[in-house]
């Protein structure tokens, strides 16, 4: 791993020790004034970022990491329709909430970065990969809006919480925000865990689609890793932003699907079409806003 991935890591390592180990030291509801503050701060410090890429790697380069944050930031949205179904599955208290998905975006950071130095790897000696990643893409966007009506699935009979309590002992009730606690001598799970397990398998799922995504933009590693990196660690605070008005978005999916089927199609005609990524970037804008101001639109005006 290069000095610049190192001290990236150290910079991310400091901002979490500040989040968790300063400003939610003490476990409490996370406020929506709160969680604006923080996603503030991330997006400033992404935009930071890609000014100091612009600056110091060029326009190119620095037009690659913004397009991808604002993919990944996009996509990662769709996550919160998966996390607000799986807390209010388990019914998991608002207090403990904010610990959960802090140690999903640790391990969130380590699965990705995993496989975008494998996928890099693989396409820097099978550049015919990419046309593989593009047709997935292509693929997942068309099977997402055709099966955007289906009603959600009660997580609580998913198969990694039915995994996870046939090897694993757990307890009834939460123990405060304890993911384990000893009972007579033994190591017991609390719901917490599963709750946390189920939130890593989903960022796994998502980055299967994500990660191959921003191929569509570049193959630097550094590149890939830091907007992914940006758009994961804003992801919490834009949780609790969003989490009880979410559903007013029902639209949103059908863009971020839409987006996907651009990406794919992006990466199968790159061949024969190039797509700068200025114009990529506006075209993802285009999509992710029109697909926002509908839904709020269509609320309203079915509201009358």
């Amino acid at each position: 791993m290069t000095l610049t991935f190192i001290l990236f890591n150290l910079f991310l390592a400091i901002i979490l020790f500040i989040d968790l180990g300063i400003a939610h030291k003490n476990p409490h509801k996370v406020t929506v004034t709160e969680s604006l503050t923080w996603s503030g701060i991330w997006i400033s410090l992404a935009l930071l970022f890609s000014l100091g890429m612009f600056f110091f790697k060029g326009v190119n380069a620095g037009s690659q990491f913004l397009t991808g944050y604002i993919i990944e930031k996009s996509l990662s949205i769709d996550n919160i329709f998966l996390f607000v179904l799986i807390f209010r599955n388990f019914q998991v208290p608002k207090q403990y909430q904010h610990r959960v998905l802090f140690w999903g975006v640790i391990g969130a950071l380590l699965m990705r970065l995993s496989l975008i130095l494998i996928g890099s790897s693989l396409i820097e000696k099978y550049h015919w990969i990419l046309y593989i990643f593009g047709a997935f893409l292509f693929i997942t966007g068309i099977k997402m809006l055709l099966v955007m009506d289906a009603p959600p699935q009660d997580l609580r009979e998913n198969i990694i919480v039915r995994l996870a309590r046939k090897f694993f002992p757990f307890t009834d009730n939460y123990q405060e925000n304890r993911f384990h606690i000893m009972e007579n001598g033994k190591r017991v799970f609390t719901p917490l865990f599963l709750v946390l397990l189920l939130i890593e398998f989903t960022d796994l799922i998502f980055a299967v689609d994500s990660i191959p995504a921003i191929f569509a933009i570049t193959t630097d590693p550094f590149i890939i890793y830091t907007s992914n990196a940006f758009a994961i660690m804003g992801l919490r605070s834009l949780y609790f932003a969003l989490a009880d008005i979410i559903d007013k978005f029902r639209y949103l999916k059908y863009g971020l699907a839409i987006i996907l089927i651009f990406i794919g199609a992006k990466m199968l005609i790159e061949s024969w079409i190039k797509i700068s990524s200025l114009i990529f970037l506006g075209v993802t804008v285009i999509i992710l806003g029109v697909s926002i101001l509908y839904s709020l639109f269509t609320k309203d005006k079915l509201a009358k």
